[in-house]
């Protein structure tokens, strides 16, 4: 099965969360433990490229194994719930039983997962009349797009175009600032 047309996954290490997206839609956004200092989740963009149902032990009930290139990582249930929030694993992410039983179906082989740092988040700032809130600004680094942008905030890209009055989502800049509302 091919995954749906824009659906991902985001893991922001910071902040601990790991972000489920169909289409441009955020769809669910679950706490996760991640790698612990001195074996830290690798941060970059991959696929998921396998999925097992009741993998056992500390992976609890389900596993969706990463393309990571350097070892043998995946996105798990885990056998130790206080875990879930914390640095704690040897790298890779662990979710909540109940929570990776309801991810699991909608994820497929071959869908996107970015792993982020998620610092430098940006300063707040306020935004034009009508958008509630307030908001950051973000400085738009080498490489990035306004979907990833989108995506590591929790945003919704149409949204975050409007405000900052993009016309063509496919067009911006390192350097460039951007309002993330």
């Amino acid at each position: 099965m091919v995954h749906a047309r824009g659906s991902q996954i985001t893991i922001n290490l910071a902040n601990r969360r790991l972000s489920h997206y169909e289409g441009n839609r955020l769809s669910k956004v679950y706490p996760v433990g991640v790698g612990k200092p001195a074996t830290p989740t690798p941060t970059g963009s991959y696929t998921v490229i396998s999925k097992i149902v009741q993998p056992g032990g500390m992976l609890g009930t389900r596993w969706m194994g990463l393309s990571i290139p350097i070892g043998n990582y995946g996105i798990h249930g885990t056998n130790n719930p206080p875990s879930i929030g914390g640095y704690v694993s040897n790298g890779c992410i662990r979710m909540y039983n109940q929570d990776v039983e309801e991810l699991f179906p909608s994820v497929t082989i071959g869908m996107p997962v970015e792993i982020i740092a998620g610092t430098g988040e940006g300063k707040p700032v306020n935004v034009p009349a009508g958008v509630p809130g307030g908001g950051i600004i973000h400085t738009v680094q080498p490489g990035e797009s306004l979907w990833g942008i989108a995506r590591k905030y929790g945003k919704d890209l149409g949204l975050i175009a409007q405000v900052n009055k993009i016309a063509d989502p496919n067009v911006i800049f390192p350097g460039q600032k951007i309002i993330i509302p």
